[in-house]
Parts: C-alpha cells; structure tokens; sequence
C-alpha cells in the first residue's frame, strides 16, 4: 500500500495514458488493460489532470480493453478530486466488457458513461459558450 494516497510510485514511462487538451477540456485517454501493473503509469496523469485548474475533465475508455477494480478506484478517486473542487468530469466508454465492470462496480451509475467524445464534450462546450457572452 502506498503510504500517502497522494504519492504514486514512480514507473517506468508506457503509453497508457495521454493527456491533451480539446474544447476546453483536459481529456485523459486511456489505452490498453487498466489494472493493478498499469494503474502506476494511469494514475499521475489523471491526478494531474483532476488536481490542475481545469474546470472540465474526459476519461476517455475508448482505447481501453480491459478494467479491474484497480481501474475502479482510479476513477471513484479522479471523480472525488473533481468533486471536491467544484469541477466537470465525463467518462467516455462504448466498450461493452469494460462498461459491465463499471456496472458491476458501482461506478456508471456515478459517472454515467457516454459513447462518445462528442457528447463529453457538448456540456464543456455549451459551458465554454456561456462564459464568453
């Protein structure tokens, strides 16, 4: 276990998450099987994604193949994080085995999934509207 939750121990650089920035989002793309060897690499990213400034953040699953409950507690913590400091958080998953892991884990009626990045993005962008006019 890690002594503070806030320290993710440092791993070797994979491509298991990209960060970008879209329609006034930060969007975390997730690739590959999200488990206990990969949450390490997964981890940091999102914790900075959630922790930053940026009032609307994407958990893209769409490159994920798999989720286990390591996955779960990535998400239920990046929710938290978003939560806490008043923030937007929109998960994207169209994949039918990872969505019957969310289901099974509690977490789709939190996050409530979306098909696609389009419409993760709409409630970003209407927002982003507002703010400017």
């Amino acid at each position: 276990m890690f002594q503070d939750e806030n320290a993710w121990p440092q791993a070797a650089p994979m491509s298991y998450a990209r960060t970008y920035r879209t329609g006034g989002c930060t969007v975390v793309e997730v690739h590959g099987e999200v488990d206990i060897s990969s949450a390490v690499r997964i981890g940091p990213p999102l914790d900075t994604a959630t922790g930053g400034g940026a009032p609307s953040v994407v958990i893209d699953l769409t490159p994920a193949t798999f989720l286990d409950c390591s996955g779960l507690s990535l998400l239920c913590r990046a929710h938290r994080r978003m939560r806490e400091r008043g923030g937007l958080l929109r998960l994207v998953c169209a994949n039918r085995a990872v969505l019957r892991t969310l289901r099974a884990g509690g977490v789709a009626e939190l996050l409530d999934p979306l098909p696609t990045m389009a419409a993760a993005l709409a409630p970003a962008l209407v927002a982003a509207g507002a703010a400017e006019s």
